[in-house]
């Protein structure tokens, strides 16, 4: 179920006893919107990240080995393009009308997140995990030994 919690309480002897169903309304859950500072804090304290500004003085581009994972985009609606898994990225979009397809990126790939919306912060982060680890997992072995063996931050 969509936006349902289950808790399965399990009898003395391991059968179901019965499953009860809370609704939360996980898009409304966030009081403070995630900003750019801080999305970039998250990404930067990540094992072998650098940032810059490649394209232009409005894009700040974070990478792992070499290879963007990040986008933060610092003149329009702040938001930040994140790479995803396809079929993730697809149900993603379908549930959350804060994150849509890439912002001129291919947008199989990439889905660009809105920070003033209503999306929890916890969910930002965990999709700026997701895409930093499907990154490094694209790397070649040597570089993702070499990120690896960076102290961490």
């Amino acid at each position: 179920m969509r936006n349902c919690m289950e808790i399965i309480t399990l009898g003395t002897l391991g059968t179901l006893a019965h499953t009860r169903h809370f609704f939360i309304n996980f898009t409304k859950v966030n009081k403070w919107n995630m900003n750019v500072e801080e999305v970039r804090q998250i990404c930067i304290a990540k094992r072998g990240v650098t940032e810059g500004f490649p394209f232009d003085e409005t894009t700040l581009v974070i990478k792992v080995g070499g290879k963007i994972f990040a986008l933060i985009s610092l003149d329009r609606v702040p938001s930040v393009n994140l790479k995803c898994d396809p079929e993730r990225a697809i149900d993603l979009r379908e549930r959350f009308s804060d994150i849509t397809p890439g912002y001129h990126m291919n947008k199989k790939h990439w889905n660009t997140v809105m920070l003033e919306g209503d999306l929890h912060d916890s969910l930002i982060v965990e999709l700026i995990g997701h895409s930093y680890e499907l990154v490094l997992a694209s790397l070649p072995g040597k570089v993702q030994e070499e990120v690896v063996g960076l102290p961490g931050k």
